[in-house]
Parts: C-alpha cells; structure tokens; sequence
C-alpha cells in the first residue's frame, strides 16, 4: 500500500511540472535550449575526437610521406647514372649495328668481286688444262706413230696439225725445234733420227705432264681458299 501511495504521488508530481511548463512558454524554451546544448556539446565532442584522429593520421602519413621523398630524392642521382649509362649502351648499340651492317655490304662486295674472280680462273683453267690435254694427246700419238713406224700416217691427222702448232709456240732448244719441224715436214724420210725425235717428243710430254699436275694443284688450291673465304662472310 505504502509503495503505491509513493507511486501515485510522484507520478502527480511528474503531472504538475509538466503542467507547469506547458502552462509556462520560457520555461519550455529554456528546456529546448538546455536540449539542444547538450546536443551541440555531444557533437562537438565527436567532432574534436574525429579531429584528433585526423591528426594524428596526418602526422603519421606525413612522416612516412616524408621519408619516401627522402629516399627518392637519395635515388634520384643513381637513377640518373643508370639513364645515362643506358643511353650510352644504347647509343654504343647503334653504332655496332650501323658499324656491323657496312661490314655486311662490304663483306658482300668482297664476295662477290672474289667469286668474279674465281669464276674467270676457272675459264682460264678450263681452257689451258684443255689446251695442254690436247697437245699432250697429239706428242703421245706422235711418239707411238714413230714407235711403229707409222710416221707419214700420222702427218695426216689433225694430232700432226696440233703438234706443228706447238712446236711454233713452245719455249724450247731451237735445235730441238728444228728436229720437230724436219719430222712433220718430210714424215717418214725423217728415220734415220727417229729416236732422237722419240726422246725430244717424251721429255715435252713429261713437261707437259708436270704443268698440267701444278695447274691442278693451283686450281684445287684457289677452290679451297674461295670456298674458305665464303664461309667465313
């Protein structure tokens, strides 16, 4: 009983200021401001705690800012150097391939003036080793128709006309050469000297055979030494 007299009686209280302050328009502006200052309080007392924490992040972003500048700033020369250095490599590799490539064309030039070259040795090669087979088959013939007896058949072949055109440009003894041309002018009337033509006839054959195994020789030598320069470009 007493707890719900007490209960009664502060709830008739709470009924009697209420009224009192609807009856009383100051008083309900005093409690909207003592409202709202309380509400400005609380917000200004957020504010200042975001605040501190803004600072503080600015103080700790700024000193690692700080010390990134620090650190790019102290790069900053060997970043430099390292530019350069690479400029200068690259510049250096420009040149090598301008240098490499004029090397090229002059390789190729070289080349092809050698092949020129060789191409010319081979014809002439090719005609004198000819020339020298032909003369060489035309003395063999000669010494095998003396050998036989056969001479005055031989003067009618063409090895006969071969032979008299050698012996024309030959370097050779005169005496020699005056022994060949009695025998391919008089043929078989030339016996009684028949062996000494025989022997002046094998000793050019034996030179002809030792110029022909040089020219070989210098040939296969130019081949290999152009086929040695082709390989290397």
């Amino acid at each position: 009983l007493a707890l719900a007299l007490s209960l009664h009686a502060a709830a008739a209280v709470e009924q009697r200021e209420m009224g009192r302050a609807a009856a009383n328009p100051v008083r309900k502006v005093v409690s909207m401001m003592q409202m709202m200052q309380k509400k400005v309080e609380a917000e200004g007392e957020k504010a200042e705690e975001l605040y501190e924490k803004y600072l503080c992040y600015c103080k700790s972003s700024g000193g690692a800012l700080a010390e990134s500048i620090a650190a790019a700033e102290a790069r900053a020369p060997e970043l430099v150097a390292s530019i350069e250095a690479s400029e200068g490599k690259l510049a250096q590799l420009k040149a090598d391939v301008e240098t490499h490539t004029a090397d090229r064309e002059a390789a190729k030039t070289a080349m092809a003036e050698a092949t020129a070259i060789r191409e010319k040795e081979k014809v002439a090669f090719d005609k004198e080793m000819a020339e020298s087979t032909t003369n060489s088959a035309a003395v063999k013939k000669a010494v095998e128709a003396l050998a036989r007896g056969s001479a005055g058949a031989f003067l009618q072949t063409t090895s006969a006309s071969v032979l008299r055109a050698l012996i024309k440009s030959k370097d050779m003894l005169e005496a020699d050469r005056e022994d060949l041309t009695s025998f391919l002018g008089e043929g078989a009337g030339y016996a009684p000297v028949s062996g000494e033509v025989i022997g002046i006839l094998k000793a050019m054959g034996d030179e002809m055979a030792k110029d022909q195994a040089e020219m070989t020789a210098t040939e296969e030598a130019a081949v290999k030494s152009h086929e040695g320069l082709v390989a290397s470009k």
